[in-house]
C-alpha cells in the first residue's frame, strides 16, 4: 500500500515532464543571463531564478508543495518583466531575456495546469492553506 501511494506522488505523465523540463531549462536560461550581467541585483536576480529551478525538480515531500513553487516562478518572473519595463536597460540581450522569461510564465503556467488541474484547483489549495495558517497563528487546533 504504501509503495502504490508513493507511486501517485511522482506524476511521470510524458506532458508533465516535458513541460517542468521546459520550465527549468528557460529558468536557468534567464538566471545564466543575470548572473552574466553582473552587479547585485542581477546576481541576487540569478540567485533566485535558479532556487525556484531547483524546488521545482526537487523530490519527495517536497513535491506536495511544487504547485507553490510553481505560482512563486510566476510571480518572480513577472515581477522581473515589469521592474525591465520600468527601469531596464534596452539592448538586445534584454530583449531575449524578456523572451525567454514569457515563454517561461506560459511553460509554467501549462505545467501549473497539467499537474495542478488549473486555476481553481490551485486557488483552493491557496485557500486551505491560507486557512491553516490562519488557524496556526491563532493558536487553535483546526475543525
Amino acid at each position: 500500500m504504501a509503495t502504490m501511494r508513493a507511486a501517485k506522488l511522482v506524476d511521470t505523465r510524458l506532458t508533465t515532464v516535458v513541460a517542468r523540463s521546459v520550465a527549468v531549462i528557460l529558468t536557468l536560461a534567464t538566471a545564466a543571463i543575470h548572473a552574466s550581467l553582473g552587479g547585485m541585483l542581477f546576481v541576487m536576480t540569478a540567485a533566485g531564478y535558479t532556487t525556484l529551478a531547483v524546488a521545482m525538480v526537487l523530490p519527495g515531500p517536497f513535491g506536495r508543495f511544487r504547485w507553490l513553487v510553481r505560482l512563486g516562478l510566476i510571480g518572480f518572473t513577472a515581477a522581473t518583466i515589469g521592474g525591465w519595463i520600468l527601469f531596464g536597460a534596452r539592448f538586445s540581450l534584454a530583449y531575449l531575456d524578456k523572451a525567454i522569461e514569457l515563454a517561461l510564465i506560459a511553460a509554467v503556467t501549462f505545467d501549473l495546469w497539467q499537474a495542478d488541474g488549473g486555476p481553481i484547483q490551485v486557488a483552493r489549495r491557496l485557500r486551505t492553506l491560507a486557512a491553516g495558517l490562519a488557524w496556526t497563528l491563532a493558536g487553535r487546533a483546526r475543525p
